[in-house]
């Protein structure tokens, strides 16, 4: 078990496809609260928000409903990919059968990747199921897909190695409700989903800007509309170095097993 995780990065016969079929079961198998659910509260948040602000223009030609569709897919994308690989960590740390996972021949880029694409595509997926309900009330258009996608991809696998950095750090389930709802949360509110930062003020708006789920939402949406508040080019480029930092961070601590030996 001491050295499961520093194995070569990839290895022919490797528990790496058993590893991510485990990890989509997991969260497929309990769809009502890991799909339905995120999909109901986007929905919600959609119904409010919309009445409340009907009428409201963004950009000098979108509706609100048609602004914040997009914004809730990606909030939901985010937070999901988030939860499946933390959920799934802390879960197998406090019932005592990551032991076996770490026993299986994985290098620690296959654990990594296993768990980061398993959360991209619970991320997706329900992210799919946000859109495909939610553009009943006003179906945004579909200007460039490929950044919807490229952005997306990103987001989740951003979240995901989030997610594994929390599930690996936190001992206790407190300990990453307390990351999830003093970190993950905040950033993700406040990164423009219901909300262009040009209705901010001046200090607001700076302040946006070091938030970089604000790019991965502002990219996002720019690939529904063609028009955002930044280039998404540099949005491409601040989400790309962001999931380049992240994801490093996990696999360093996968290599040296932080937390997950003892």
């Amino acid at each position: 078990m001491k050295n499961a995780l520093n194995k070569p990065v990839l290895e022919y016969g490797s528990g790496f496809p058993t590893l991510l079929r485990k990890e989509i079961k997991r969260f497929y198998k309990v769809a009502f609260q890991t799909v339905a659910a995120p999909v109901l509260t986007a929905i919600l948040y959609l119904m409010i928000f919309g009445h409340v602000l009907e009428g409201k223009e963004i950009y000098g030609r979108l509706s609100y409903t048609a602004f914040l569709i997009p914004g809730l897919v990606m909030m939901t994308v985010l937070q999901n990919a988030f939860a499946n690989t933390s959920s799934s960590l802390i879960q197998s740390k406090v019932t005592g059968n990551l032991v076996f996972v770490l026993l299986a021949p994985l290098s620690h880029f296959e654990f990594y990747a296993a768990y980061i694409l398993a959360a991209v595509f619970r991320g997706i997926v329900v992210g799919l199921g946000v859109f495909l309900i939610t553009a009943w009330y006003g179906l945004p258009g579909l200007e460039y897909p490929l950044w919807i996608f490229i952005f997306a991809f990103l987001g989740a696998a951003i979240l995901g190695s989030l997610g594994l950095i929390a599930g690996i750090w936190a001992d206790k389930y407190d300990q990453l409700a307390a990351f999830q709802n003093f970190f993950i949360m905040p950033a993700t509110m406040l990164s423009g989903v219901f909300y262009s930062i040009h209705s901010l003020p001046p200090a607001w708006q700076a302040v946006s800007h070091f938030n970089p789920f604000f790019y991965m939402i502002d990219g996002f949406r720019y690939g529904f509309f063609g028009v955002s508040d930044i280039s998404p080019w540099t949005s491409l480029l601040i989400v790309g170095s962001f999931f380049v930092v992240v994801a490093a961070i996990a696999l360093r601590m996968l290599q040296k097993g932080y937390k997950l030996r003892h």
